[in-house]
């Protein structure tokens, strides 16, 4: 009997698997583009570290299925410009929001 259940259980838990496709936590993404995901914001971020335009640390990037968002406070609009430029001209990203607000 308690083999019966433990096989039965195999069984669901790899059909549930299988039918999700191994989506991870984020829902409607799988493991690879979770993982192609994390590589833009970290090139992006890479990008904003290295332009002595964009404050970094005052920036927030985040990606899914290949559309960058960024947050966070700009000191002046050629700054929220300049950190639009850098997220689309990084490889593999699809579109970028922009939702950066200008603080004087």
């Amino acid at each position: 009997m308690k083999y019966a259940r433990a096989i039965a259980f195999a069984a669901l838990a790899g059909i549930t698997i299988i039918s999700t496709g191994c989506a991870v936590g984020r829902g409607q993404q799988t493991a690879g583009a979770y993982v192609d995901d994390a590589a833009i914001t970290t090139a992006v971020k890479a990008k904003f570290a290295s332009d002595k335009t964009v404050s970094a640390s005052a920036l927030s990037v985040e990606t899914l299925n290949g559309t960058v968002q960024l947050s966070g406070f700009a000191k002046s609009a050629t700054e929220k410009a300049q950190a639009e430029t850098l997220a689309r001209d990084t490889k593999n990203v699809r579109a970028v929001r922009n939702d950066i607000v200008v603080r004087p």
